[in-house]
């Protein structure tokens, strides 16, 4: 069975009605993000930073998987798959995928603010008084601007046994992930699927169009190729 990578960001969360990563002003839900997502925002004001995601973590739990989603989960019955998310929701669990490795944490998660290991499943609002079991703080499982990227070196491992990439909704600007396809195999097929695409690599296919609508098309087109082989 031939290995499948998907490289997915918040474009494929958009198409589901959540929001991407900033607006055209520069703001994230009305905020800065060095307001909400550094840990130097956390230490002076715990309350908004919890607020911020508190929202968000409301507002993941109200969104659906969409077409997109729900196809790269049946691209699993025909290939290895593995997904990369650079997303903090859960759309591609709810969808079906297995294997989905979030780069940049998760929402539905908490950790201990002295012991990174100490990571707990949360649904709804946090408080300032959740704590762990020896009563320090807890905090948002998400890596905030600043902080080290803990799977990425899994993320690599991954990339590097692929036979075919997929990359969706992310423009690839922010690292490391960005970094990502540098470690891709040059015999490795690599599919772009975004409306306003931006990265160019060897073997790249590009699909102007948005997660929904592309994602399917590639997905049947690839699921063909797995059947006739």
């Amino acid at each position: 069975m031939r290995k499948c990578v998907i490289l997915s960001g918040a474009g494929i969360s958009a198409d589901s009605g959540l929001k991407t990563f900033r607006d055209a002003g520069g703001l994230w839900e009305g905020h800065r993000v060095e307001d909400v997502c550094t840990p130097q925002a956390y230490a002076k004001n715990p309350q908004l930073v919890l607020d911020f995601y508190n929202q968000r973590r409301r507002q993941a739990a109200e969104a659906l998987p969409n077409a997109a989603h729900y196809a790269l989960a049946e691209l699993a019955d025909y290939y290895d798959v593995s997904i990369i998310t650079q997303n903090v929701d859960d759309l591609h669990e709810r969808a079906g995928s297995r294997r989905v490795l979030h780069l940049h944490g998760q929402l539905n998660k908490l950790r201990s603010c002295l012991d990174e290991n100490y990571v707990i499943d949360w649904q709804g609002d946090q408080s300032l008084e959740t704590v762990d079991h020896n009563g320090y703080p807890m905090r948002p499982h998400i890596v905030w601007f600043g902080e080290s990227v803990p799977l990425f070196g899994d993320a690599v491992h991954e990339i590097r046994e692929a036979d075919v990439v997929l990359v969706v909704g992310t423009s690839l600007k922010v690292y490391p992930a960005a970094s990502l396809l540098s470690y891709v195999s040059p015999e490795a097929e690599v599919f772009v699927i975004d409306p306003n695409p931006q990265a160019a690599w060897q073997n790249m296919e590009i699909i102007p169009q948005n997660a929904a609508a592309g994602v399917p098309s590639v997905v049947q087109d690839l699921i063909r190729m797995a059947s006739a082989a």
